[in-house]
């Protein structure tokens, strides 16, 4: 069937008013703690950009993304820049590196500072090697200006933000604590124009993965997938940037969590019978989406794959339907075990009680990973364990990127998956009390499965939660979608429809 050449979308201009709203956030959250704690509200914001990598010992420069945190206060495309908010007035300066002329040359025009002053909807706009005599100049009213910087643990990787560094530095007082956990909590909470964007991600990958799917057929390399997706994303959305390696797993690969990395670089050959498990999200003006759709290669499930997508489609749409705030993230990826270890169980894969499945951890077999993370500039966004809240030490719990309970606002994947794992299967045969709850002969006929993750993108509302991705889900809906039928789908194309004649 031929590829779709067009796109019902178009990339949106993103309003500079998103990231002064970030600011103005982050002064208030900031000026609330200083006052709760005694101190005066008063001092500087200070962060700095990312920089430009080349590639090891060559000239080779990477092609550069915006530090998250950065990105998120000033919406700065380019490199080398340092910004600073004065929390007593609010005021928003930037720090431009000062370019050496042949870079007109090489480059591009050198804009002139009102040029960011203008473009990034700032008070006040200086050069890098200026921040010291600034800061002195128009902040040294109480003695020695005090500089809050960025240091602090991302709980997902363990790596930790690296805090403002530039000559001169010695000359203020600084504090190292105090910035990270407050404004790392003002990005759990998504503004209205935060939305629109993380809506538009998903609106462009949901088109994306669309394409895919019309797309795939046996004999194809998994890259030429992977391909089809990045070329809509950026001809059709205007996003450059993917928010992670894509993920393009087809037959056994598919049990593979994150494969599609250097060493499994989606390269496989399609073959008639595969399922596929594509997780692929694009990303607009820093905010991205997180989307994953299964089905099979030939674009039609047979009964062993209708049998584990329906119960990781369940466990999807249970977890949906009770997500609102006050709600534990804990809860649902236990509600999304329950869901699958019923389903798995109705169809004699396993045996036995559930209750006692799931006090023996058995969900972790097929889903070691979390149910979802948070979602915004990062794939996996910062906040999932503040401080006092600590990660669960449990077989796939200890995999949760956030135990939180959910608040209006949040922008949390839904990503529930069942994969047959050798290395998992295999440690729980040679364990007497788990070994009991598998039909080891069903088993057998899904040693070579892979494995069906089904992700969306979900926003936390005052009374529930609404689904921002819109790809087919139902079994009926992705057969209709890879035979060419349009999507949203017509009435005429549900099964009820085609029963009752319509």
């Amino acid at each position: 069937m031929a590829a779709t050449s067009h796109s019902s979308l178009a990339p949106p201009a993103v309003p500079m008013e998103l990231h002064a709203g970030n600011r103005d956030r982050l002064v208030a959250a900031l000026r609330g703690h200083l006052s709760a704690s005694g101190r005066p509200p008063r001092g500087l914001v200070l962060l700095q950009g990312g920089e430009e990598q080349t590639r090891y010992c060559t000239d080779h420069l990477e092609l550069f993304r915006q530090e998250s945190y950065f990105a998120y206060l000033f919406g700065v495309r380019e490199p080398g820049f340092y910004g600073a908010i004065d929390i007593a007035s609010g005021q928003s300066i930037l720090f431009a590196p000062r370019l050496p002329a042949d870079y007109a040359v090489w480059m591009g025009e050198i804009k002139h500072l009102s040029y960011f002053r203008d473009t990034y909807k700032v008070d006040m706009v200086f050069y890098v090697d200026e921040i010291t005599q600034v800061v002195q100049d128009r902040f040294g009213d109480h003695g020695k200006p005090l500089l809050f910087l960025l240091h602090g643990k991302n709980t997902d990787s363990g790596n930790f933000s690296k805090p403002a560094s530039f000559e001169g530095m010695e000359k203020f007082d600084t504090d190292l604590s105090t910035l990270h956990p407050i404004l790392t909590e003002c990005r759990v909470i998504k503004s209205d124009l935060e939305l629109a964007v993380i809506q538009y991600a998903n609106d462009i990958s949901s088109e994306a993965h669309i394409e895919v799917m019309r797309q795939a057929r046996p004999g194809m390399k998994e890259y030429q997938l992977e391909s089809i997706f990045l070329h809509h994303a950026y001809m059709y959305g205007g996003c450059r940037h993917c928010s992670y390696t894509c993920i393009c797993a087809t037959g056994d690969n598919s049990a593979v969590l994150h494969y599609g990395h250097a060493a499994a670089p989606n390269d496989r050959t399609l073959n008639d019978g595969d399922m596929a498990l594509m997780d692929m999200g694009a990303e607009y003006h820093f905010y991205g989406s997180d989307i994953t759709c299964s089905y099979p290669i030939n674009g039609k499930f047979s009964s062993s794959q209708i049998v584990i997508y329906n119960a990781v489609l369940k466990a999807h749409h249970d977890v949906i339907s009770h997500m609102r705030p006050g709600v534990n993230y804990l809860d649902m990826h236990k509600l999304a075990e329950r869901a699958i270890l019923e389903s798995l169980k109705k169809e004699q894969i396993l045996q036995g009680d559930v209750d006692d499945m799931m006090a023996q951890r058995l969900g972790a077999v097929f889903m070691p990973h979390g149910l979802g993370h948070l979602l915004g500039i990062d794939t996996h966004d910062p906040g999932g364990y503040p401080e006092g809240l600590e990660r669960p030490k449990e077989p796939g719990l200890s995999s949760l990127r956030t135990t939180r309970e959910l608040k209006e606002g949040m922008v949390i994947t839904v990503e529930p998956g069942c994969y047959f794992i050798d290395t998992l299967l295999t440690k729980a045969r040679n364990d007497p009390i788990s070994s009991k709850f598998f039909n080891w002969q069903e088993i057998e006929k899904y040693k070579s499965f892979g494995g069906v993750r089904i992700e969306s993108d979900v926003y936390v509302t005052a009374q529930g939660c609404r689904n921002l991705t819109n790809c087919p889900r139902e079994t009926w809906e992705i057969e209709a979608v890879m035979a060419g039928a349009p999507w949203p789908l017509r009435p005429s194309t549900s099964p009820a429809a085609a029963e009752s004649g319509v």
